[in-house]
């Protein structure tokens, strides 16, 4: 039996692992759980799996549950469910959306618990402190992602230092058909309307620009020590093939599977194993597979991303902090869709933040100080 906390609930990857609880009664149970917004989904939730210990997001969110969990609240929830241990086989699956999955992930570490990580943030701004933390407190990280399982797999019974490269596929997201002069005036209901993943919406902005693709270069960065120079990205419009490496003798291992993000959650919480099926399996018969360039001309964010690793330490955080400042604004309106690659131009350009240190104080008040600083530009006072 696994124990399972899991922090982002309510969302896309939440719910998607909650399905595998629910079918796989005997091998997984839920000890903690964050909820959102969704009141009815969350307390449905709540009552269905019976958590020992329970974070919403606001303290005026919490009402009666036909059980007497531990009941906790905001962004010091997070970390009561991340500190909370005691089983074997614990595991954190970090299904969070944004900055507010980097404490948690940092003190689930400190607990010793196996993190299975869909909170792209975590490694983006700290990928260095985390694997520090990773290799002290002697804990697995495993990958949601279907880009880095897909990676994963196919390193598996191979040497290291026989990797030429490794290939990250992206789909193009919404507007992969676009040219640059047809994204001007583009709306938020386009942008949402993703060709093949089913996806949260602030997941689905950054596939639309590509920083998706960028925050995930940095991820296998870290994940699999590769380095930035010999990580590459491809466009694949079938979202088929999830990602590939590439060794010294031009063999090419692939992942293949379909656009169904149960089967990495199923892998992240199994891993290394394959033996039960969570989602339908894939049809080879008529599949037909394109591969196409990835331009950073067209795509800007997603060379936003190589200038930050470049630069890297704080640099990490300013990338992330302005995107997501940025996307919040036009999901709400506030700019128009090419707005946020200014937006985000300027920040990792502006070389006020050169000598701030690179720790987890600092990623946290220069994240939120450039996310208020952006939102107040715009006539927008919080997140």
């Amino acid at each position: 039996m696994k124990n399972l906390y899991i922090v982002g609930s309510c969302g896309s990857i939440g719910t998607q692992t909650l399905d595998i609880v629910r079918k796989n009664p005997f091998e997984f149970r839920v000890i903690g759980m964050s909820v959102g917004s969704n009141l009815e989904l969350a307390y449905s939730l709540i009552e269905e799996f019976k958590p020992e210990i329970v974070c919403f997001r606001k303290k005026e969110h919490i009402k009666e549950i036909s059980y007497n969990p531990i009941v906790t609240y905001g962004d010091s929830g997070l970390l009561d469910i991340s500190k909370y241990s005691k089983y074997e086989n614990e595991v954190f699956v970090n299904a969070l959306v944004g900055m507010s999955g980097l404490l948690p992930t940092v003190e689930a570490i400190k607990a010793r618990k196996t993190i299975c990580l869909a909170n792209k943030e975590t490694l983006v701004v700290a990928g260095d402190i985390i694997k520090s933390l990773i290799k002290e407190y002697d804990v697995p990280l495993i990958p949601i992602d279907s880009e880095h399982s897909a990676i994963l797999q196919c390193l598996s019974g191979e040497k290291k230092s026989e990797v030429k490269r490794l290939i990250i596929t992206a789909s193009g997201g919404s507007f992969r058909n676009k040219t640059r002069e047809e994204l001007v005036g583009v709306t938020k209901e386009q942008a949402l309307a993703h060709p093949n993943w089913s996806m949260g919406s602030k997941i689905t902005i950054d596939s639309a620009t590509m920083m998706n693709k960028g925050f995930e270069v940095i991820e296998a960065h870290y994940l699999f020590d590769i380095p930035y120079d010999r990580i590459d990205t491809i466009l694949h419009p079938q979202s088929i093939v999830h990602s590939m490496v590439e060794y010294n003798d031009g063999t090419i291992k692939a992942e293949l599977g379909t656009n169904d993000m149960h089967t990495p959650i199923s892998y992240a919480l199994r891993y290394p194993s394959h033996m039960i099926k969570d989602s339908e399996a894939l049809n080879l018969v008529g599949l037909n597979l394109e591969f196409k360039e990835l331009s950073t001309k067209r795509f800007p964010c997603l060379g936003y991303a190589y200038d930050a690793a470049r630069k890297g330490g704080i640099y990490y955080a300013v990338l992330n902090a302005s995107n997501e400042a940025a996307v919040y604004l036009f999901l709400h309106d506030k700019i128009e869709f090419l707005d946020i690659e200014k937006i985000i131009y300027e920040e990792i350009n502006n070389s006020e933040y050169e000598n701030i240190n690179y720790d987890i104080e600092s990623i946290v008040y220069i994240s939120n100080k450039i996310i208020l600083k952006i939102l107040n530009e715009h006539g927008v006072e919080e997140l």
